[in-house]
């Protein structure tokens, strides 16, 4: 261990902690308005990670100098940020989300109970499993924002709705293993040991599909009493003026930067010509959801320079584990680490047997919604959904509270099936 590994593992604590202590900053805000600004800063869970990752450069600076510092972070590997930010741009324009609100309502009208209820069943069970093939964060920003007029609103109380946040996150990250490529911590593993779609599907996609529908009917069961007078739409995705073209044209960019996810160039040319394209085509937009999307990708370039230095802690801990060991090892690792790290890092072990390779795995999409960093497409889910609960923050504990019965369920079914 070295002096910056030290360093890095105590800003990383830091980092934790001051993810947990968010909610209380917006307090602090209240009581202290000369500085609400700051205290209000401080409370943006996206900034966590990117604040705390300047202060390891810095570190590393002092340590052994600025070409060294400013080596390491060109060294990292900041496609998925990029990634994130571009398809939640796309995914949450007005004329994707019109087309989505209509698909969504026609098939509530067709299931046996009520409207809004049917809606959220939907959003809940349907979407997460549909990250299999648009991705995770596209998913994750299609349910958000569907999701958002019906549950996270003042009339539903706090505890139902950290209820139904954990069970979007745990959905959400289990529901992208019915593919090789969607779901972030599959994707670190999956050239590394020749796993295909085909062996995600009937090794893990099944029994995640199972789990994902039994935590959103439960999940709308608890929910019940509390959607009944919930608006039948969003203003944001009402698209009753957008041509069936331009919805076509949005829908192909979305699928452009899905099917280029892993070349950054190429993605991010597709953005621009869509941004070019929202320009031409201003009459059929709503504004683009720019600043939350640049919040969470800087809440995950911040996790990729932090967590890039905390292999020589991580690897040798998860090594030292037998499969039993390693799947609980991992879904607890997971809720202070992200899930794709965690894997990445079980993939340069040499000698891990299938059954302990199937239960880092498993462990780490099971636990990927306990947390804000748990889950890549996480950040997203909370800069749509915060301005839900009071004081426009999501709280860490409740976040944790509200996911732990859906991941005992993805547990329970990775684990028996």
């Amino acid at each position: 261990m070295t002096a910056i590994d030290a360093v890095a593992a105590c800003l990383f604590a830091a980092a934790l902690v001051h993810t947990f202590a968010a909610h209380q900053f917006e307090r602090l805000a209240h009581r202290f308005p000369r500085h609400e600004g700051l205290f209000h800063l401080l409370g943006e869970v996206e900034v966590v990670f990117g604040f705390w990752a300047l202060v390891l450069v810095l570190a590393m600076a002092a340590l052994a100098g600025w070409n060294d510092a400013f080596a390491y972070v060109e060294s990292r590997q900041y496609t998925e940020p990029l990634f994130v930010f571009v398809v939640m741009v796309i995914a949450a324009s007005h004329p994707v989300m019109a087309a989505l609100q209509a698909t969504v309502q026609r098939g509530a009208r067709l299931l046996p109970v009520e409207t809004g209820l049917a809606t959220v069943w939907l959003c809940l069970a349907i979407l997460p499993l549909l990250g299999s093939l648009v991705t995770e964060p596209a998913a994750m920003t299609l349910a958000a924002l569907l999701l958002r007029p019906g549950v996270f609103r003042a009339a539903v109380p706090e505890r139902w709705k950290y209820l139904a946040l954990g069970v979007l996150f745990v959905n959400v990250s289990i529901g992208g293993t019915l593919t090789s490529y969607a779901a972030p911590p599959v994707l670190m593993v999956a050239s590394a040991w020749d796993w295909d779609s085909a062996f995600m599907a009937r090794t893990f996609g099944w029994k995640a599909a199972l789990a994902v529908l039994v935590n959103a009917t439960a999940a709308c069961w608890l929910l019940r009493r509390h959607l009944g007078a919930a608006p039948a739409q969003d203003a944001a995705s009402q698209g009753g003026d957008v041509p069936v073209s331009v919805r076509l044209v949005h829908l192909a960019f979305l699928a452009g930067v899905v099917v280029t996810a892993h070349h950054p160039v190429v993605f991010f040319g597709l953005f621009l010509f869509f941004l070019g394209f929202t320009t031409a085509y201003a009459r059929y937009q709503e504004p683009l959801l720019i600043r939350e999307a640049l919040l969470v990708a800087f809440f995950l370039a911040g996790l990729v320079v932090l967590g890039g230095v905390q292999q020589w802690w991580l690897q040798p801990l998860v090594s030292s584990m037998d499969a039993t060991t390693l799947f609980f090892g991992a879904l607890g690792l997971t809720a202070v680490t992200d899930n794709a790290a965690l894997t990445y890092l079980g993939s340069l072990i040499e000698g891990l047997s299938p059954a302990a390779r199937y239960a880092l795995v498993a462990g780490a999409v099971a636990g990927g919604g306990l947390t804000v960093i748990a889950n890549a497409p996480n950040p997203a889910g909370v800069a749509l959904l915060r301005d839900g609960f009071e004081d426009q923050s999501i709280g860490a504990l409740g976040l944790l509270l509200g996911a732990a019965g859906p991941t005992l369920v993805a547990a329970l079914a990775f684990l028996l099936l």
